[in-house]
Order: structure tokens, then C-alpha cells, then sequence
């Protein structure tokens, strides 16, 4: 059983990843986060660390946090993986779908580290991914979109109904379906994986750049599975 880590942006594909690399066998070890120290947010979706502390206590799994900046991103990730295999760990896991460059970052920084790099979503039809998503039974809030595509989408949850109706948006701008170039972003709250679901109590709308985002206020742990 190849024992792995799971670049943790706390949104859709990198939860995708990890449900598929645990069904092709693969044992999760931990979770990796970047955040920036200056903004206690995390470097891919801008979450609060604390609200994606709470998502690895609901999937009871180990979160590792790198505290970084741009200017030394690449170092400080690649530290913090090597350190992991000197834990065990052989591979890490990672939800990138079809940007090549960044594809050959991962696998870079990974070999480099002494890791090898997972892609269980490359290449994978983006529109498949989102239908494969909803059927596994996974629960995602949009918390970040693209001012110019509205404020309207911020807060929907990724269900059947809201891919169908966002598809037809991004397809007619000739944009990303899963949101690889930055469309939009999201939160997972629930799946099959979670032993708690997340909930999210209070938040408010804040325009930050280019991005309307979910600033999210309250949140809390919901009650533990059945059996879990």
C-alpha cells in the first residue's frame, strides 16, 4: 500500500484526488497546506489555516501546515515533503487536471524531495470530474468566482443543478468548467470521507482583486457518522 500526503487546497479537485487515490489502495497520511503567516490564510483559495484545520479534523486526518511567502514557496514545500519521507510517506497526491506547468512543477519538486508525484485527475474530462462529484455523494460551497461572472454563484452549493446552470455560463465565455484558471474556487464540506460534515453558519461577501469571496465568519464541526 503506497503511503501518501495530499496537497490540501481544501477545495473540489484536491478532495477529488484524494478520494480517488484511496480507492486505487493508496494510505493517506497526511495533508499539506501552504499558508502565509502575515494573512493566516492559505496560499491556494485564501481560507483561514483554522477553517481548513477544521476540514482535516472532519476527515480525521493528519494536517500539516507550511508557513510561506511567494519568494520562498518552492523551498519550503519541498522541505517540508522531504521531511515526510523521512516519515515513511513515498508519494504525494495532487488534484491538477490539465495545466502543464504545473504538472511538471509537482513532479519536479517531488523528485527533487525523493517523492514521487500522483495525478489521479489528469487528463480526466472536467465535465466528467464535476458529474463524478455530485454522484459520488460530495458537498462543496462556491466561496471564491470571477467578479465578472456575478455575485450570484458565491455561496451555491456544487450540486447537480448549480454545475449544469454554471457550465452553461463558463461554456459560453469559453472558460474552464472545474474552474482551473481561477473561475471560481471552492469549500468541501461533506462526502464520503468526512466523519463530520462542516457547516458553515455565518459569512458575508467581500470583493477582493478580481474575486468576490465568501468571508466566512462561523463555522463549526457537525455531528459525528454513524459508526465513524
Amino acid at each position: 500500500m503506497l503511503r501518501c500526503f495530499v496537497s490540501w487546497s481544501g477545495g473540489k479537485d484536491s478532495c477529488l484526488a484524494l478520494w480517488r487515490a484511496r480507492q486505487s489502495g493508496a494510505e493517506i497520511e497526511c495533508l499539506v497546506t501552504t499558508y502565509s503567516g502575515r494573512a493566516s490564510r492559505t496560499v491556494a483559495h485564501g481560507f483561514p489555516v483554522d477553517l481548513v484545520r477544521a476540514q482535516a479534523e472532519a476527515l480525521g486526518v493528519e494536517l500539516i501546515t507550511v508557513e510561506t511567502e511567494w519568494g520562498e514557496y518552492e523551498a519550503k514545500f519541498k522541505e517540508a515533503i522531504a521531511g515526510l519521507r523521512d516519515r515513511g510517506v513515498e508519494a504525494g497526491v495532487f488534484g491538477d487536471i490539465d495545466l502543464q506547468v504545473h504538472r511538471e512543477w509537482v513532479e519536479r519538486v517531488s523528485r527533487e524531495a525523493g517523492l514521487d508525484a500522483l495525478l489521479p485527475l489528469w487528463g480526466a474530462d472536467q465535465r466528467a470530474l464535476l458529474r463524478e462529484w455530485v454522484s459520488e455523494g460530495f458537498t462543496a460551497v462556491i466561496v471564491a468566482v470571477r467578479a465578472d461572472l456575478g455575485l450570484e454563484w458565491l455561496g451555491k452549493t456544487l450540486d447537480g443543478r448549480c454545475v449544469a446552470a454554471l457550465d452553461r455560463v463558463l461554456t459560453r465565455r469559453g472558460l474552464s468548467p472545474s474552474g482551473e484558471n481561477g473561475e471560481y474556487h471552492t469549500l468541501v464540506v461533506d462526502g464520503p470521507l468526512f466523519r463530520h460534515p462542516l457547516e458553515i453558519r455565518e459569512a458575508t461577501p467581500v470583493l477582493r482583486g478580481r474575486h468576490w469571496m465568501l468571508d466566512i465568519r462561523e463555522y463549526a464541526l457537525g455531528e459525528r457518522r454513524v459508526g465513524d
